[in-house]
């Protein structure tokens, strides 16, 4: 089944086409059971990754490649508050799909 992970992050003032770049840079195509990436300014400063896997085990899989990037990330991002350090993670099961749109 389908799985996704969306994670929200938010960048130090200025260092916004850093993260872009840092983001350009990371080869998601290489991942095993990865089938889309998108990068989405929520704000200002705001961001949020969108991945989209094969399935659970191709994301669980994928996560120490994912966090060798954060890393990377981690100089340019701020604390999000709450106790929620520079990322807020979800992931899970797909529970509905509706449709199918082509982006170019």
């Amino acid at each position: 089944m389908t799985a996704m992970n969306v994670v929200h992050m938010r960048v130090k003032p200025g260092k916004e086409s850093d993260f872009v770049n840092l983001h350009n840079d990371f080869d998601f195509k290489s991942l095993t059971g990865a089938r889309n990436f998108w990068l989405v300014r929520t704000g200002e400063r705001g961001f949020i990754v969108v991945g989209e896997w094969d399935g659970l085990d191709a994301l669980a899989a994928a996560r120490p490649a994912m966090i060798a990037s954060l890393d990377k990330l981690r100089p340019i991002l701020e604390d999000l508050g709450g106790g929620r350090g520079v990322t807020e993670p979800w992931s899970g099961e797909v529970a509905l799909h509706m449709g199918h749109m082509s982006m170019t």
